[in-house]
């Protein structure tokens, strides 16, 4: 039997091959975070949790203000596009991102003190930061080659040892130290050094110059007007727990944020998704063929669904597993995280065609929209209700974020695609409101034992009903990435 699967895996071709290990890439980095996560808050406080959480926040911002996020999806694109000049494209944007950190570094010297105020957090914070950025800059800009090449193996063999380095390093540190929140910080920061710092002198090695006027002004000049775009997503994703450590503290702050982290982790099975059926899609939106994105388009959202369905109705024996009991109270913030996971999903399925037909502006509004939008019910309702509160909101706005996108497709199908749509919205519709009555009956569930186990009984029979349902579905949308 294991003969015969060896000789099935050596006939699929280098892109399928591809596809699956990146996908179980993904899901054994956010295994290794899973099982280190138990171990942080048993050694840490809450409120050194917090501390830590406020840190991985203020560093989803920071990393796209600083680095104008040159190492997504304009390197993505760009590659491509400068399929020959490849090696000089991304040394540029190496070289552009290097420039950028030094001089955001120099600015943050000169003002030191105003900008640890700002941020509530140290010089060693800051200065570790800085180098976390560009560590990780560097990262994906080679990740990216490699993912163009299909060079699977390499890609995994780094991702994996720098994420055990990282684990291993972190709790080493954090067990010999007093100051554990900046323990884990500084710990971090040598992991994705000592991981990633080769690869700027295997860059070095190619011979191709770091400056490229033609390539800086490409690049500058298509990320600058998306920044508020990736701000504001970031915003989205990191406002709740800074606003809730200023207003409730660092102790609320750390449960939130376990509650959050734990919620985000189904954000993998989004990421893999998406990045599956992005070339099929933009292939399918450049030849006018949106109509054929829409059945993948409804199984993937009923897919996303199921994932969080299964994580709320079993959050209180992940958080009982992840943390100890002064953690318990981030149960009932999973139901709405989770059921915002589901809309940031969506949010992706529509904004294709306006990134497709470069409609940025557009694209920008509506996100500001949704980060301002965060910040002032967070703001009202955290105070008026405490730090729970930021679950509903987050909720609220993801809400309102996956309907703004959905109205600027709907112009840009009509503008660009002869008027032709590619969802139902009426499918979408029934998908989305029975998931958010299911998440919210799941959430009633948690005060009564029996109406739960009941709960996890019918999941546990559908799942066993649809089994070869699920499994065609998913081999389907993995051959779309592969074109076979």
């Amino acid at each position: 039997m294991i003969r015969d699967v060896l000789a099935k895996y050596k006939l699929m071709p280098v892109q399928i091959k591809a596809s699956f290990f990146f996908l179980l890439c993904s899901f054994f980095q956010k295994g290794i975070s899973m099982i280190t996560t138990p171990i942080f808050t048993r050694i840490m406080t809450t409120s050194e949790y917090g501390q830590f959480g406020v840190f991985n926040s203020w560093y989803g911002i920071l990393s796209i203000i600083v680095a104008l996020s040159l190492s997504g999806g304009i390197h993505v694109q760009g590659i491509v596009k400068f399929e020959e000049e490849k090696n000089s494209f991304s040394n540029a944007l190496i070289g552009l991102t290097t420039v950028l950190l030094l001089a955001w570094f120099f600015i943050y010297q000169a003002f030191r003190a105003f900008w640890n105020s700002i941020f509530s957090l140290t010089t060693i914070h800051i200065v570790m930061m800085f180098v976390i950025i560009w560590a990780n800059a560097i990262f994906c800009f080679w990740a990216n080659e490699q993912r163009a090449k299909y060079a699977y193996k390499v890609l995994v063999s780094v991702t994996l040892v720098s994420a055990l380095l990282r684990s291993i390093i972190e709790i080493g540190l954090v067990l010999a130290s007093k100051d554990k929140a900046t323990a884990r910080i500084i710990g971090w920061a040598i992991a994705d050094f000592l991981s990633f710092g080769w690869i700027i002198i295997a860059k070095l090695k190619e011979g191709t110059s770091f400056f490229s006027k033609k390539y800086w002004l490409y690049a500058i000049s298509y990320n600058l007007p998306l920044i508020p775009h990736y701000l504001s997503q970031t915003v989205l994703n990191s406002a709740d727990r800074i606003m809730i450590q200023k207003m409730e503290g660092d102790s609320q702050a750390g449960i939130y944020n376990l509650a959050y982290s734990v919620s985000l982790i189904m954000t993998m099975f989004n990421n893999a998704l998406m990045q599956t059926i992005n070339p099929w899609m933009y292939k399918k939106i450049k030849e006018n063929k949106g109509k054929e994105i829409g059945p993948i388009a409804y199984s993937t959202l009923i897919f996303v669904a199921s994932v969080n369905i299964v994580l709320m109705i079993f959050a209180p024996e992940i958080i009982a597993v992840f943390a100890p009991s002064s953690y318990h109270e981030a149960v009932l913030v999973i139901p709405p995280i989770a059921m915002s996971v589901y809309f940031m999903y969506s949010y992706d399925l529509f904004a294709k065609f306006a990134f497709y037909y470069e409609k940025t502006t557009a694209i920008a509004v509506a996100s500001t929209v949704g980060a301002i939008l965060n910040i002032f019910l967070n703001y009202i309702f955290v105070q008026k209700y405490g730090y729970l509160a930021a679950g509903y909101t987050t909720l609220a706005c993801y809400i309102v974020y996956a309907i703004s996108h959905y109205i600027i497709m709907l112009k840009t199908c009509k503008d660009y695609c002869n008027g032709n749509y590619p969802y139902d919205i009426k499918r979408i519709l029934a998908i989305t409101i029975t998931f958010i009555i299911l998440g919210f009956v799941i959430l009633a569930s948690y005060k009564n034992v029996i109406i739960r186990l009941s709960l996890i009984g019918i999941l546990a029979i559908v799942l066993i009903t649809m089994k070869k349902r699920i499994i065609q579905t998913l081999s389907k949308i993995i051959k779309l990435k592969s074109g076979v």
